[in-house]
């Protein structure tokens, strides 16, 4: 169980120690994307869709922020860590599909991965949410880590 930083010696789970790291610089980005029908990706693109809760793009990005922000209350042994930034674009890429972004940075002793995953997959959510009533035929199909700086590893997805 070595490989796994959240099991102690004797297998049981654990919150990982970072007493003794030292604090660097970290980055992390993760992208969600949404596929929508023509329909709804149409009414986007001309920002028609707008709810009592907001703009569909405008409100995803304020709820990913937020939920980056909580994400040590929402993933369990997860450090709360303060961030420095979080960033959410939300664009139609050229397969048309919702492209989201969220870059979150740190000054810490622990990576910050999990609140840019957290950010991304909760705007995606939300603009499901938003867009529900047009269609329940909307997918998430992607959430991953696109890449991080400043632990022990850096990463870069490559594609």
């Amino acid at each position: 169980m070595d490989d796994f930083s959240h099991v102690d010696a004797a297998g049981k789970v654990a919150m990982v120690d970072v007493g003794n790291k030292t604090p660097t610089k970290r980055t992390a980005s993760a992208r969600a994307i949404v596929c929508v029908n023509d329909a709804i990706l149409l009414r986007l693109e001309n920002n028609e869709i707008t709810t009592p809760k907001g703009a569909v793009f405008s409100t995803a990005i304020v709820a990913g922020i937020m939920a980056a922000k909580n994400t040590g209350n929402l993933i369990p042994l997860c450090h709360p860590i303060g961030m420095d930034n979080c960033n959410i674009t939300i664009e139609i890429n050229k397969d048309k599909e919702i492209e989201i972004i969220c870059t979150a940075t740190v000054f810490a002793k622990t990576g910050i991965e999990m609140e840019a995953l957290i950010g991304a997959s909760i705007a995606a959510l939300t603009v499901y949410d938003m867009c529900k009533a047009l269609s329940h035929n909307i997918v998430i199909k992607e959430t991953r880590l696109i890449s991080k700086t400043g632990g022990k590893k850096d990463f870069q997805h490559v594609q």
